[in-house]
């Protein structure tokens, strides 16, 4: 039941999360990658900081600070900010290509900082979805730069730790403490930062920019890590990182969804694929 509850608030993370790219995408043609980063980041802090204070939570444990420090170079600064640095060499497109890899880190820093020891089979299966995601997406992507692809690899490293560390800390502080204490940490810094690249003017600002800027400030930055590290919590770092090999193939549909933009057979068929890995990876993920 556990298990099965971690799984359910995982792929609820993982929705979430498949709109942040395209809505990167969307803010960066109006706002810097350095601006972007550090005001959704102050945003999220901003909302975390209400809800410590509204549900009256304890100080984290002294042990816990370098934990929390490491989520937030890796989700809060690291991961948005080169992810946005990436978007403006490369399409969201092209981005899948290295998101199909997340998973994959995820697991590792999985088993090297939660001592989790998955059954060999399950690497079999998170390869497997990790390469047919990468192959997907490279045949549909026409774009290629080597600037955003190492900055998209550095961002996937990072987050993968980030992922691990912060599932490993929420077992005993609660899946939407630890994002909330990590926005915090980051908070002093991402909001100075946010001072010093503010935008010289807000005119001519479109409106899909400000829907991108506000979906990754609150949605992507908070509400998707809230379900996210419980599931990681709940059902194992290792098992559940598995569902993020998912998260392309929802933003292509809810691209398709919102967008008009036609599914192809291949996508439906890749997709099909996947899950099945995602279900293999479930099985042997314990």
């Amino acid at each position: 039941m556990k298990n099965t509850k971690g799984w359910g608030s995982g792929l609820l993370g993982v929705m979430i999360f498949s709109g942040s790219l395209p809505a990167t995408r969307l803010a960066v043609e109006a706002f810097s990658p350095l601006f972007l980063t550090s005001a959704r980041a102050a945003i999220a802090a901003g909302l975390a900081a209400m809800l410590l204070l509204i549900w009256r939570q304890p100080m984290p444990r002294a042990a816990d600070f370098v934990s929390l420090l490491i989520v937030a170079i890796g989700v809060v600064i690291g991961f948005p900010l080169l992810t946005a640095m990436a978007l403006q060499h490369i399409s969201a497109a092209h981005s899948i290509i290295f998101i199909g890899l997340l998973p994959l880190s995820t697991a590792i820093f999985g088993m090297v900082r939660g001592q989790e020891r998955p059954r060999p089979a399950f690497w079999f299966f998170s390869a497997t979805g990790s390469l047919l995601v990468a192959g997907y997406a490279l045949s549909q992507s026409q774009t290629a730069s080597l600037t955003g692809d190492l900055l998209m690899l550095a961002a996937i490293i990072i987050c993968g730790l980030g992922y691990a560390e912060g599932g490993r800390l929420s077992r005993h502080l609660g899946g939407w403490q630890v994002i909330s204490w990590a926005l915090l940490m980051a908070a002093p810094f991402m909001a100075g930062l946010a001072a010093l690249t503010w935008p010289e003017s807000w005119q001519g600002i479109r409106l899909s920019a400000w829907l991108g800027f506000g979906y990754v400030s609150v949605f992507s930055m908070l509400i998707g890590f809230v379900f996210w590290y419980r599931g990681l919590a709940l059902g194992g770092t290792v098992g559940v990182g598995q569902l993020q090999l998912l998260q392309p193939f929802m933003g292509l549909g809810l691209s398709a969804l919102l967008l008009g933009e036609p599914i192809a057979f291949s996508m439906v068929a890749i997709s099909a694929l996947v899950m099945l890995c995602v279900l293999g990876a479930k099985r042997f993920g314990a």
